[in-house]
């Protein structure tokens, strides 16, 4: 095999999808990941997908991040956010007590859709740079949440560049966490018997 052949072979495939209510700052934190930069203005995502190449903890993942539209309790979750997806990120706003609320209620969805027992994710709390006056959602409900699905949790500002990285890079810990170590990766050419 040749080293191109070879660091090719090395290189893990994840995709990973952000989900959450409207407004809550989902493309603005895949924004600042991809991009370095924050987006002011807001425009209503249908969806879009992104590719980057990250190195974490000496592993080369190329990841491809799904920035989905904003979810609310009657919206669908379509097999698309459960098929084929490695990893989570869960996105509410600390100035938004609906947005948190929300969470749990997506989470459930793709649990009953995938029929897994738990999910690879990250709960994040974005808008941090709105704290404190504009906080509606203290930092102890976004972790007593994530800790009761088993999930990572941290806060976020893509304006301020805060954990944005950090969100990713947790993402990745919880998928890699839950991979079993003789699981090899497919290349997104597997198998799903349903």
């Amino acid at each position: 095999m040749s080293a191109t052949n070879a660091a090719a072979a090395s290189v893990k495939r994840r995709k990973i999808a952000v989900l959450g209510s409207r407004s809550v700052g989902k493309s603005s934190l895949v924004k600042q990941f991809i991009e370095n930069h924050f987006v002011d203005a807001y425009y209503p995502t249908i969806e879009s997908t992104f590719a980057k190449s990250v190195k974490y903890k000496g592993v080369e993942y190329d990841c491809h991040i799904i920035d989905t539209a904003g979810q609310d309790e009657y919206s669908p979750i379509n097999s698309q956010y459960a098929i084929g997806i490695h990893g989570y990120i869960l996105v509410y706003s600390i100035a938004s007590r609906s947005s948190f609320d929300m969470i749990q209620i997506v989470y459930d969805k793709i649990i009953d859709f995938s029929g897994l027992s738990e999910l690879p994710c990250v709960v994040v709390g974005t808008k941090v740079d709105l704290a404190p006056t504009g906080r509606q959602v203290e930092t102890a409900d976004g972790e007593k949440l994530a800790k009761a699905n088993q999930a990572s949790f941290i806060e976020a500002s893509a304006k301020e560049n805060t954990n944005v990285g950090k969100v990713f890079e947790l993402c990745l810990a919880e998928i890699e966490k839950r991979a079993t170590p003789n699981q090899t990766d497919t290349g997104g050419k597997g198998c799903l018997i349903m």
